[in-house]
């Protein structure tokens, strides 16, 4: 047949050559070379360096820091401290604000006074003092449980920070946790650091306060934020643990560690001793 085409003037067919297979064991030569400023894992994945243990890691960090932030130093003031920052009007607001609110005169409307007292408070005061004015009113006004999960769901963000920055003074018991639940739950920086308060300290199961602080850490909110971070986070092997695969994850994935997490990390290891 090879004959009979040559003669029509067809070339000879060239027999097939069988494909190269790779070999699967065999990898190229760049995947064998580490990224720069990544270490190569098994299976091709990407590792985290080990942290530091131990007296390597508390003696290369400072001391966590003990002050507060401008807006922590604002919402805790008492009312006397407010009344000599406002004005003559705002100052006379206030009084009576606080007035209505402790002696309960009743509703006006489907809430009581003291609640639309709260929604004036941005406008009566300012921005920079209604998150104090508003704690100041609650504190007075003594609300149950009730009342102050319809201001919390019901109000701005604003007045849902003054609700978690009032709890301890207000709930002594476990009874408000789901509103500071349901901030955990949230992004908004500031309502997460007010979740974290002493409320949260006192009264957030282990595995809750765990996951609150690696919820700090994802959002950036700061770890001083964190009430009675030093007691709790002392000895927290699972916490250790958590802050270990965050800080792997975040490397491998070619992103810094946060300091906080070192500093944290250095805390659940000082009952280790």
């Amino acid at each position: 047949m090879a004959a009979a085409r040559a003669d029509r003037g067809h070339a000879p067919r060239r027999p097939r050559t069988p494909p190269v297979r790779r070999r699967r064991d065999r990898l190229p030569a760049r995947a064998l070379r580490p990224r720069r400023g990544r270490l190569p894992g098994p299976h091709g994945r990407r590792t985290a360096p080990p942290l530091p243990r131990g007296p390597a890691l508390r003696g290369a960090l400072p001391a966590l820091p003990q002050a507060r932030t401008r807006e922590h130093l604002m919402t805790h003031l008492t009312a006397d401290d407010l009344r000599d920052r406002l004005p003559g009007a705002a100052r006379a607001w206030l009084d009576r604000a606080l007035d209505e609110a402790a002696a309960h005169p009743g509703a006006h409307g489907p809430i009581s006074v003291w609640e639309l007292r709260l929604a004036e408070a941005g406008r009566r005061c300012g921005p920079e003092h209604a998150t104090t004015a508003r704690a100041l009113i609650l504190a007075a006004a003594r609300p149950d449980r009730d009342a102050l999960a319809r201001v919390y769901h019901q109000g701005t963000a604003e007045e849902r920070l003054a609700v978690l920055r009032a709890l301890p003074g207000l709930v002594p018991g476990p009874d408000a946790l789901p509103l500071v639940e349901d901030a955990l739950r949230t992004n908004d920086t500031r309502l997460l650091a007010a979740a974290v308060g002493p409320y949260a300290a006192r009264h957030l199961d282990p595995h809750g306060w765990r996951h609150a602080v690696l919820k700090c850490l994802f959002t950036g909110v700061p770890v001083d934020a964190i009430a009675d971070l030093d007691r709790r986070a002392r000895g927290d092997a699972e916490l250790a643990r958590m802050l270990r695969d965050y800080a792997a994850e975040r490397t491998a994935a070619g992103r810094a560690v946060p300091d906080d997490l070192r500093r944290v990390l250095a805390l659940t290891e000082e009952g280790d001793q």
